[in-house]
Order: C-alpha cells, then structure tokens, then sequence
C-alpha cells in the first residue's frame, strides 16, 4: 500500500509540470459555459461546422445525436453540417460518425503533425483553455503560418478566426530570473481589426467552446439532472434503513 502511495505521489509530481506546459504557463480567462442554453449550443454548432470541421474530426459524435440534444431538424442538421460523401461517393447519413476526408497523411504534410480529433479537447483541456487558445493568435514572422498563439507555444495550426477576430502582435515585457533579464509576453494588442468587434468575437468563441464542451460529454445535463434524484433517493433510503436498523437492534440496546 505504501508503495502504490509513493507511485502516485511521484506521478502527480511529474504530471503537473506537463499540465503548466500544455498552457505555455498563461494566464486562462472564464469560459462563459451554459450548455442548458440550446441557441448557444446550435450558434457553436454551426461555427464549428464553418471553421473546424473541414480538417477537425469529432469522430465520437453522430449528427442525429447533435439534432436531437438540439431540438434540431435533421435536415437543418445535414445542411449546416454534413458536406462529406462516403467512400462509394454515397452522401454520408445522418447518423454516421463526425469524420473527415482529411488524412493523417495530408495532415502532417501540410502542418507538420496530425490534426487532433476535437470530440474530447473540451474534456481533456477544460472549456477554459478552448475559451483562451482561440482568442490568443498572434502575429510572429518566425513560424510557418505567421502565427503562435500564446496559450499553445510554436503551435502548428494557423489563426483560421483571424477574419473575424483580426490580427494581434505581442507586447512584452523584461523580467529577471535568477539574475538572467528575459523577455516575457505580458499582452496582445490588436494592430488590424476583423468583422467583429471583440465583444462579438468573445460571444463567438464562447459559443464555439460551449458547444464543443457538449461534444466532449453529451450526456452531462442527463448525468447532473440523474445524480440529485439518486442523492436524493439515497437520503430517503437511508431513513428507511436507519430505521430498521433501530427496529432490529432495540431489544439489544
């Protein structure tokens, strides 16, 4: 037991310097998360549809499930998201997987590594993190698209919201660290506006994540609605069981 102790321990001690990295150690804003709100979710539906789901699978999703969370028409659905065929050249259904055409192959070509699969991205990063990462592209001569991002460090993908949103560069600041100056980055400044302002942005990315968190776990409002009946079910059990137990162990007592 002592030794299944001091494994974890030491897991946890090397996972979280590996958590800090994958935020490039910036700061995350709140994600304005409602996913009871369904115009939010069909909004984020369709911005995923428009901007991630070209290159981006969400292989653990089928579209009847979205249509029907959504209070949606499938054939609303198939127009707003489905602009694949399947491998006989047959349009794909609506209840197939959220695939792409998009290889892993292609993918590292053109990008230099594979494209991820965003059903889970919500899940395994938080909301947070979605929220921050697509709103933290900014200009930088030195990478192959001419853009980092500030949560994701010499991130391979390219800023596909920059219409939108517009460009921003990097403002930083010298800091010392044991004695060494350094240059950190303390903010981003928007040098060319997009087609929205940054009030709308905002609302269209906190869309996009509020849907891509429903991709992660479709079943959340089910499960949290579920779990107060089975707590409450457990309280009114409990009664019950105390008071037999009180029933049984009266003539001992």
């Amino acid at each position: 037991m002592k030794n299944k102790l001091i494994t974890l321990c030491m897991a946890a001690v090397l996972f979280m310097p590996m958590m800090a990295a994958a935020s490039g150690g910036a700061h995350l804003d709140t994600a304005p998360i409602d996913i009871n709100d369904k115009d939010s979710l069909k909004r984020g539906a369709k911005a995923f549809a428009d901007y991630c789901y070209s290159c981006h699978a969400a292989s653990f999703m089928r579209y009847n499930r979205i249509a029907r969370d959504l209070g949606m028409e499938e054939k609303e659905v198939r127009d707003m998201m489905i602009h694949t065929y399947g491998k006989k050249g047959a349009p794909t259904k609506i209840g197939e997987l959220m695939h792409v055409s998009m290889t892993a192959d292609y993918a590292k070509n053109a990008f230099g590594t594979p494209v991820p699969d965003l059903s889970l991205v919500a899940r395994a990063r938080g909301a947070d993190w979605v929220y921050t990462y697509l709103r933290s592209f900014y200009l930088d001569p030195y990478r192959p698209t001419g853009m980092n991002n500030a949560v994701f460090p010499d991130v391979a993908m390219p800023n596909v919201l920059w219409s939108l949103q517009g460009l921003q560069e990097a403002v930083y600041k010298k800091s010392e660290h044991a004695g060494i100056e350094v240059e950190e980055l303390e903010h981003l400044k928007l040098v060319q506006p997009g087609t929205m302002s940054e009030e709308e942005y905002n609302s269209f990315v906190a869309d996009l994540t509020n849907f891509m968190v429903y991709l992660a776990e479709p079943v959340q409002v089910e499960r949290r609605s579920l779990g107060w009946k089975v707590l409450l079910f457990l309280v009114v059990l409990f009664g019950f069981a105390y008071a037999l137990k009180k029933e049984y162990w009266k003539d001992v007592h």
